[in-house]
């Protein structure tokens, strides 16, 4: 509090208003609110000031479950598993290499959930403040009291403000959190998911925020996804955070799942499909391939063929270059001999599943 002697003669009415200005960091926005004090003979002017302005509240989702997913056997026990967990408060963790669908699993089990949604994607640039909050500037409050015309009394209050983020968000509110690629963010970002997944309780740094430590609301649910460990980016998931999920690995589809994925995603007839997924498995299984084509290269092929009317065969040459662009590229030599190699290989099995006649039955 400071008390400053006013030299000024002018009477000073009850309409006054002072503006006074903060040295706050940051610009500053004046409130128009003015407290008054009814038992003094002055005017108390009292001013809002923030720096800088709150962030938008984090946007939830809330999806729809699907009904033009593929679904077999095979899938409809993985999903009813992974509901069972999640409805129980035990996170699942969908582990898989790139175009395993992942990500369409996890916002499946999400909808199905019937909670909203917040979904955050891992990054190398991530930190712990990025789930939990932070701290996002200061409030100043100043209060300006003239009781005689010769005396002014300033009081200056000021505050830090937090903004929290999605995991923080989806704690408190009850709502399910979709992490997304969690192993491309470094390990020490993920350790506020170790108390909340293990004992339900959020920890928040010392800051601002009024609560240090928030219990988890009943309905919360987290799912995580992460590519396989040998993926370029991808860092080493802690052990103690491995050990509180449970971990689906979905790099194991048999070949029927595959085609009616396929399929189902492109319009293409069951039987051509089965003749991409065929010649992509094969590749796949292709000891010196650099970096083995998952089902999204077969989505890929399936697509244009069926747009363009390509049939999936050998005596295609549209077919043939169709699938030299996708597949050569997704496993990429490092010289003109292993990339003329690749090619050779790849028209021998093209040869062997994609023969003439192979979707007429010959």
């Amino acid at each position: 509090m400071t008390i400053n002697q006013d030299s000024g003669r002018r009477p000073v009415l009850r309409s006054d208003r002072a503006a006074i200005a903060g040295g706050q960091r940051g610009s500053r926005a004046q409130g128009d609110a003015v407290a008054r004090n009814d038992a003094a003979a002055g005017s108390r002017a009292a001013i809002a000031q923030i720096s800088p302005r709150p962030d938008a509240d984090n946007a939830a989702l809330s999806p729809a479950p699907r009904t033009d997913l593929f679904e077999n056997p095979q899938l409809a026990s993985m999903a009813a598993r992974a509901l069972t967990y999640l409805n129980a408060g035990i996170p699942v963790h969908l582990r898989g290499p790139a175009g395993t669908g992942k990500t369409t699993m996890a916002m499946q089990l999400a909808a199905r959930l019937g909670r909203p949604v917040v979904l955050l994607t891992g990054d190398d640039g991530l930190t712990a403040a990025h789930l939990v909050g932070r701290e996002i500037g200061t409030k100043s409050r100043q209060v300006v009291d003239r009781y005689v015309h010769s005396v002014r009394r300033v009081e200056t209050e000021t505050s830090s403000m937090w903004c929290d983020a999605v995991l923080a968000q989806a704690v408190v509110e009850g709502l399910t959190f979709v992490y997304d690629e969690f192993t491309r963010s470094p390990p020490q970002a993920n350790n506020p998911l170790l108390s909340v997944v293990e004992e339900r309780i959020l920890i928040f740094p010392a800051g601002s925020r009024k609560e240090r430590l928030v219990h988890a609301h009943p309905e919360f649910r987290a799912i995580l996804t992460s590519n396989p460990e040998e993926y370029a980016g991808v860092s080493r998931p802690q052990d103690a955070l491995l050990d509180r999920l449970i971990t689906f690995d979905l790099d194991d589809y048999d070949r029927e799942t595959e085609i009616g994925i396929v399929s189902n995603r492109t319009g293409l007839a069951y039987a051509e499909a089965g003749v991409i997924v065929d010649l992509v498995r094969g590749v796949r299984r292709w000891p010196k391939a650099h970096h083995p084509p998952s089902m999204r290269s077969a989505i890929m092929i399936a697509r244009i063929v069926a747009r363009e009317l390509i049939t999936p065969s050998v005596d295609d040459p549209r077919f043939v270059r169709l699938c030299l662009d996708v597949l050569a590229a997704k496993a990429k030599p490092t010289d003109r001999d292993d990339r003329d190699r690749f090619a050779a290989t790849l028209l021998r099995l093209m040869n062997n599943h994609c023969p003439a006649g192979a979707i007429d039955g010959g």
